[in-house]
């Protein structure tokens, strides 16, 4: 495997799902509001239509459902880009990245912009500011990102022996 290309890809991806991200969410904020600690959404819809947040709700699950497939395609054709040939350097070389994306998003999208920024903040929730910075809730669903991960860092490492 070529570590030079693996650190690049990883810049690479911090810069792509920091856009993901941040694109959506400074156009309209509600877009992420599943993401959003519940004490703000509920604080939120005291002014606001409420709509579908549960992790198993039509909109939001096609979102984390599209995600993880976008996910499983970019780890895949990385993988292989840095030389990944077997299951055991797919798997790694993918849940490698998955994690620094995963700990990226909660240490710093989270809990520095997420948690500082007013432009991403749901309208309504401006002062919230002890709400905004809850940094439990966003290890514990790094946690949960963690455990997730290992679906497609394991298809990922299929698909890499399969055509290694």
């Amino acid at each position: 495997m070529n570590w030079t290309i693996y650190g690049m890809e990883c810049v690479g991806a911090l810069i792509l799902f920091t856009c993901l991200i941040m694109i959506p969410l400074c156009k309209n904020p509600v877009w992420w509001i599943h993401d959003y600690p519940k004490d703000i959404q509920e604080k939120y819809f005291e002014t606001h239509e409420r709509i579908p947040t549960e992790v198993l709700s039509a909109p939001v699950f096609l979102k984390k459902g599209f995600a993880v497939l976008l996910a499983l395609s970019i780890l895949t054709a990385l993988a292989l880009a840095a030389g990944a040939t077997d299951f055991k350097t797919g798997f790694l070389y993918a849940y490698g990245l998955w994690l620094l994306v995963d700990w990226y998003d909660c240490f710093f999208l989270d809990w520095v912009l997420f948690a500082n920024v007013k432009r991403i903040r749901l309208p309504g929730t401006e002062h919230m500011d002890k709400a905004y910075h809850q940094k439990k809730y966003h290890v514990v669903r790094s946690v949960l990102g963690m455990a997730l991960g290992l679906v497609p860092c394991l298809l990922c490492a299929l698909i890499v022996e399969a055509l290694g």
